[in-house]
């Protein structure tokens, strides 16, 4: 069955936890919707895990419609939601709707996620108005990055937990269905999703959010270039892939593939001929 922001809410109200995972490409989202996952994130994390960015801030629109166009087509049952890259809303909220709406139209998201709280409340709003779901984000939002000074945990002041209390709020207040908490403590997160109405999806954030997001290639074990403490590994795919890649460049040196299981034959009277003919 078909998620979609109206099996958020209902989840909420009966207490069911949500999950979420990142895809980036069509394979591995088919695997990730097969498995039950009740919504998948094109994040605009495809920047350091699928391009090779040194951060999320390089990533355009143009890369995520590409890579979101790939995942649509392989999404079922969960609810595919869409990163707003850089630039793309904070510019105006002009720019914030038409943007979205590429994303729905050219990217086939069912919804998009930006980063921000009171400072992108009327970019939410016109947003939602112009049909478009929207998922916020707060707390560590990582196109902030610079502004932060790297990805440290936020809300830890009076002040800073203060922020995200009313960021919080004012998501809500914008028409959003949900919102990602990100590197938060436990109990910020907590006051949150007990004040909300709606959804929150954790990540960093603690076990009482509403549902969870991880990155794909983190909590396989795919992408080592960092890993933070949040991350739950659940399988060593990078070491398998690594292996198979090792065992298969020895194989390939040493004349051993391909045999004739993986070769095909053909009729010899057509070889004979063939050879005559040489």
């Amino acid at each position: 069955m078909k998620n979609t922001t109206h099996t958020f809410a209902e989840m909420k109200q009966k207490g069911e936890k949500i999950s979420m995972l990142t895809a980036y490409d069509y394979s591995m989202a088919k695997i990730v919707d097969e498995a039950g996952i009740n919504a998948i994130l094109v994040g605009d994390s495809l920047g350091n895990v699928i391009l090779g960015y040194d951060d999320a801030i390089q990533v355009t629109m143009e890369d995520m419609i590409h890579h979101a166009k790939a995942v649509s087509r392989a999404v079922k049952n969960a609810l595919l939601v869409v990163d707003m890259p850089f630039m793309s809303y904070q510019s105006s909220v002009y720019d914030a709707v038409v943007n979205a709406g590429r994303l729905m139209k050219e990217g086939c998201a069912n919804a998009v996620k930006l980063e921000g709280g009171v400072d992108v409340e009327e970019h939410i709003k016109a947003i939602v108005k112009a049909s478009t779901p929207v998922m916020g984000h707060i707390g560590l939002t990582p196109q902030s990055i610079n502004v932060f000074g790297g990805f440290k945990v936020q809300g830890k002041t009076i002040e800073t937990a203060k922020k995200i209390i009313d960021d919080a709020k004012a998501v809500e207040d914008a028409g959003a269905f949900a919102v990602v908490l990100e590197g938060i403590p436990t109990p910020i997160a907590a006051m949150v999703t007990k004040s909300l109405t709606i959804p929150t999806i954790g990540i960093g954030a603690g076990a009482e959010c509403d549902g969870q997001v991880l990155v794909n290639h983190d909590m396989l074990g795919v992408y080592s270039d960092f890993k933070p403490k949040f991350v739950k590994k659940y399988a060593n795919v990078g070491e398998v892939m690594l292996d198979a890649y090792k065992k298969y460049d020895e194989e390939v040196k040493n004349g051993v593939f391909p045999n004739e299981s993986y070769s095909y034959k053909m009729d010899e009277s057509v070889l004979r001929e063939l050879e005559g003919m040489m």
